[in-house]
């Protein structure tokens, strides 16, 4: 915990360090921060304190690492950034927060109570900022609650459907000093299955020959996928991830059937409707997985949605039955369902596993050299991987490879922005580390999503993070491109690049860098590049020439 001041009584702190002390109750490890004299109180309060301060190079980065920790984590993920500017420029993070359903809370700085609505330095109005993409906007007004709105915010980020949380901090008020009695931890319902819902869904399972379970969210934990997993083997049922969400059920598990999502294989695009019975888990049928509204619209298909959001937000198409629960929860539940195993089921799930091992086997290294391509980049990498090894990345082309081949075999080995957000790939390869320190972590990157936030290589540097980033660098926005050239073919506009070398960056930023233009040279890059994480406790990038293409695989 944090020191007394000289002039504090016992008892008793500014609401600055209360609210650090509240971090540390709710099990907070680390805050990504980028500093701003809105808030140093709490920055002294982070002095000395069992959270670890992580100081970033932009809020936009910064705000991606504590989206990112809330993916992994239980807790939500923290970030702090400065009024105004910094504000401004961490909203990304909470845009992908909120559409990727990720629990999060975001401390923001603010001008003092006495200048507001004055056009003070850098004043805005958070609520009206923030209020369309956060599920509360909260003002720390009155500074004897500063650890209750910390409960209350840890709470709201964690609650139903998990998302992020704005809390605003006056410079003046957070310097008060107050009675240090922490707010306790608000306990967050979980939901379960009803008598009801236990029959509903037993009944549609016992009718069903063609099964399906789709799960994704970030609101799992490795207990409650590592049961799932085991149900969904021990009755041959096959299940599939939503976009950006695999790993839940493991890569190799005889129940995977591949991803849905942009980009997705044409087999899990007929699966959706082949099936006579979906079961989402821990998310919806939204645009992405029902390509743009236009799959599984019909109502008389029968669909059960297992969310703990009332209102199911996103959802498309019809709704046979909602069950409230989070999906630790239904799958609490779901295994005590008394059902037999059908050869229908059995001769379904093979079917579908068979061309989902096809389509994701690697591709062979190839006989003759040639110029650098993804396929023969994943092949080596995928060969080279340890089973708990985890992927991040962003958006765009590059990241259909790592949908394709990369072996995720747990819950969150895969951690991605499902709102499409570029420059997640390097802050999310940060975070991971940070928090899986001893797991070999893989970023593989755009080129133009690199340069959008590559300078938390710098914050990797600084704290010791071990990322593998793979930056994937052919000259374009890749995926605007291939859009471009369906509309409006053959007038390529604003879409070109011209890139430094990638490669001496990471080397400028006290890692280990290696340029690849030929597929011969692929294997001895990965074997050096390996080396240097685990020889030298630093990340690596490698620079990999590609030819432009327009399609991703």
């Amino acid at each position: 915990m944090t020191q007394q001041t000289a002039t504090t009584a016992p008892g008793r702190k500014s609401a600055g360090h209360v609210i650090v002390d509240s971090l540390a109750a709710h099990g907070v490890e680390r805050a990504y921060v980028v500093p701003g004299e809105s808030y140093l109180d709490v920055l002294d309060g982070l002095h000395g304190s069992p959270i670890d301060t992580v100081v970033c190079r932009q809020e936009g980065g910064a705000a991606y690492m504590a989206e990112a920790d809330g993916k992994m984590n239980e807790v939500p993920g923290v970030a702090m950034v400065t009024r105004g500017p910094g504000a401004a420029n961490a909203h990304v993070g909470l845009h992908t927060a909120w559409q990727d359903s990720t629990p999060m809370v975001l401390f923001v700085g603010l001008i003092p109570f006495e200048h507001r609505e004055k056009e003070a330095f850098q004043e805005f109005d958070p609520h009206q900022w923030f209020a369309s993409g956060a599920k509360r906007v909260m003002v720390l007004d009155h500074a004897e609650r500063a650890s209750e709105y910390v409960a209350e915010a840890m709470f709201a980020a964690r609650s139903g459907r998990p998302g992020p949380v704005v809390v605003g901090l006056p410079e003046d008020v957070i310097t008060r000093e107050i009675e240090a009695t922490l707010h306790p931890v608000i306990p967050v319902a979980g939901g379960g299955m009803t008598m009801d819902d236990r029959q509903a869904l037993e009944a549609a399972l016992r009718q069903s020959r063609k099964p399906l379970f789709v799960f994704g969210g970030n609101d799992w934990t490795v207990v409650g996928a590592e049961r799932f997993t085991q149900w969904l083997e021990e009755h041959h049922i096959p299940a599939a991830a939503e976009w950006r969400c695999e790993g839940t059920v493991p890569f190799g598990s005889p129940s995977y059937v591949g991803p849905i999502g942009y980009g997705r294989p044409k087999p899990t695009v007929d699966l959706l409707d082949e099936t006579d019975l979906l079961v989402f888990v821990g998310t919806v049928p939204g645009d992405v997985i029902t390509n743009g509204f236009l799959v599984r619209q019909d109502w008389s298909k029968k669909n059960f949605i297992v969310t703990m959001d009332p209102s199911m937000r996103g959802r498309s198409g019809a709704v046979t039955y909602q069950i409230v629960a989070k999906p630790d929860i239904f799958v609490r539940d779901l295994v005590q369902l008394d059902l037999p195993v059908k050869d229908s089921w059995k001769d379904w799930c093979h079917r579908m596993r068979r061309q989902q091992e096809e389509f994701s086997a690697p591709q062979p290294l190839p006989e003759q050299d040639g110029p650098a391509t993804m396929d023969t980049m994943m092949a080596a990498l995928v060969d080279s991987l340890p089973d708990d090894a985890m992927v991040t990345f962003g958006a765009g082309e590059h990241t259909n490879w790592a949908h394709r081949y990369f072996p995720t075999n747990g819950y969150a080995s895969m951690i991605s922005a499902r709102n499409g957000s570029m420059g997640y790939s390097i802050p999310s390869a940060v975070a991971a580390s940070l928090n899986f320190p001893d797991r070999r972590i893989v970023s593989i990157a755009g080129d133009g999503e690199f340069l959008m936030n590559g300078q938390e290589l710098a914050t990797a540097a600084q704290y010791g993070a071990t990322p593998l980033a793979i930056v994937m660098d052919n000259q374009e926005y890749g995926t605007i491109r291939t859009h471009q050239e369906h509309q409006y073919p053959g007038h390529v506009s604003g879409t070109q690049l011209r890139n430094p070398d990638f490669a001496a960056m990471a080397a400028a930023f006290h890692g280990f860098g290696v340029r690849v233009e030929r597929e011969s040279q692929i294997p001895d890059a990965l074997e050096q590049a390996c080396a240097a994480i685990d020889r030298d406790h630093t990340f690596a990038l490698i620079h990999l020439i590609v030819e432009q293409r327009r399609k991703a695989y």
